[in-house]
C-alpha cells in the first residue's frame, strides 16, 4: 500500500512538473503596434522613427530573454516596445497636425490680406 501511495505521489509530481512549463511569450500587441507605426509613416518623422527603432530593438531583446527563460524581464520589454510603438504613432500624427495647422494659418493670413 505504501509503495502504491509513493508511486501515485511521484506520478503527481511528474505530471505537475510537466504542466508547469512557461507559456510562450505573447508578442502580438507589440508586433501589431510596430506594424501600425510603420503604416502611418513613423519612419519619415525623425522623433517617431527613433521610438519605432527602440520598439523594434525592445521586441528583439524580449525574444532573446524569453529564449533564455527570463519571461518576466521579457514581458516588461514587450510592454515598453508596445508603448514606444504607440508613441511613434502619436509623434507621426503630431507632425501631420502641425503641418495642417501651419497650412490653416497660412490660409487665414491670405484671407486677411485679401480683405485689406
Amino acid at each position: 500500500m505504501r509503495s502504491v501511495m509513493t508511486a501515485c505521489c511521484l506520478l503527481l509530481v511528474v505530471a505537475a512538473a510537466g504542466c508547469s512549463s512557461n507559456p510562450p511569450l505573447r508578442t502580438e500587441s507589440s508586433t501589431s503596434a510596430i506594424r501600425a507605426a510603420e503604416a502611418v509613416g513613423a519612419k519619415a518623422v525623425p522623433r517617431a522613427a527613433l521610438h519605432l527603432q527602440l520598439a523594434k530593438e525592445e521586441l528583439d531583446r524580449a525574444n532573446v530573454l524569453a529564449e533564455k527563460g527570463d519571461k518576466d524581464e521579457a514581458a516588461s520589454l514587450l510592454m515598453r516596445a508596445e508603448v514606444d510603438a504607440e508613441l511613434a504613432i502619436l509623434l507621426s500624427h503630431e507632425q501631420d497636425e502641425k503641418l495642417e495647422a501651419a497650412q490653416a494659418m497660412e490660409r487665414v493670413r491670405q484671407l486677411q490680406n485679401d480683405n485689406r
